[in-house]
């Protein structure tokens, strides 16, 4: 899952940063106003997590931009601003969740999960695809019962194809996703993630339709392979 992190505290960004990245976010950031308006306009995201201090233009300004211009990514506000009607304002601009200052980094990931799950139409933190079952707050995964050992990068590909079940998405969505702006995205660097993730969980439980994408299989029988 791909999330921009916008806050000009340099201290706060980090802690940003390394929490979203430990809770399986592929993370970017900005420290303005006008570099965040852009990324947010132009580039894909799961999940922007927003200050609205912010030198070059305000964050609700940022806001509102990308609402009127069609951008529908799931914002969660961060603020030392805390009345009620600074919240109902944030609200208004199109924030789907508002968190003052201070807050606890346990907060704001358990926030994060839910707004991402609330977009994909999914409201627990486990998600079940025939035989897998992802766990978005362990960040576990088990097929038919047993456990699989993935890797950070194995398991954000899992979990991202697990929100939209049976959907299709094509190689370069889900580079965008798993790298970013990295030299990583290259084709034969997904279909070598991908190769590595079936040798753990069978060839049946990621399908691929060829000049496509890939999908996760939602029937799966008890060897990992397609349903009969």
């Amino acid at each position: 899952m791909r999330a921009l992190a916008v806050e000009d505290d340099p201290r706060i960004a980090r802690d940003l940063v390394a929490a979203l990245t430990a809770a399986g976010f592929r993370v970017e950031t900005a420290g303005d106003g006008e570099t965040a308006w852009f990324l947010g306009d132009t580039e894909d995201y799961d999940l922007i997590v927003l200050d609205l201090g912010l030198p070059q233009m305000d964050g609700l300004a940022v806001l509102k931009r990308w609402r009127t211009n069609g951008r529908e990514t799931p914002v969660l506000i961060l603020s030392a601003r805390g009345t009620w009607s600074e919240r109902v304002e944030g609200i208004d601009a199109g924030a789907d969740d508002y968190l003052p200052k201070p807050f606890r980094m346990e907060e704001l990931v358990a926030r994060a999960r839910a707004l991402v799950r609330r977009s994909a139409g999914r409201g627990g933190a486990v998600q079940e695809v025939g035989g897998l079952v992802i766990d978005t707050t362990r960040m576990s995964v088990t097929l038919n019962g047993r456990p699989v050992g993935l890797s950070a990068l194995e398991y954000r590909l899992v979990a991202f194809l697990a929100l939209q079940p049976g959907k299709v998405t094509p190689p370069s969505e889900l580079l965008e996703h798993l790298y970013g702006d990295d030299d990583a995205r290259e084709a034969n660097a997904l279909e070598a993630l991908v190769a590595r993730i079936r040798r753990k969980v069978g060839t049946g439980v990621i399908g691929t339709r060829r000049g496509f994408g890939y999908f996760l299989e939602e029937g799966l029988d008890l060897d990992g392979g397609p349903a009969r």
